[in-house]
């Protein structure tokens, strides 16, 4: 039960850190519409990262 508190807490954590970038870099006039981008973004990143390197061509 301890652990998944813990791992609520981790997500909750990440969660606000990136409303809060979000919020920073967008304003409060363009909140969602950044928040949309940097989700795709973020989205992206993990999709590439999740990627085995390609072997290069000899």
């Amino acid at each position: 039960m301890a652990l998944l508190r813990g791992l609520f807490w981790i997500v909750l954590f990440v969660f606000f850190t990136f409303c809060f970038v979000v919020l920073f870099e967008y304003g409060t006039h363009d909140f969602v519409t950044g928040f949309q981008k940097e989700f795709e973004r973020v989205k992206s990143f993990a999709m590439q990262a999740g990627k085995p390197p390609a072997k290069p061509k000899k």
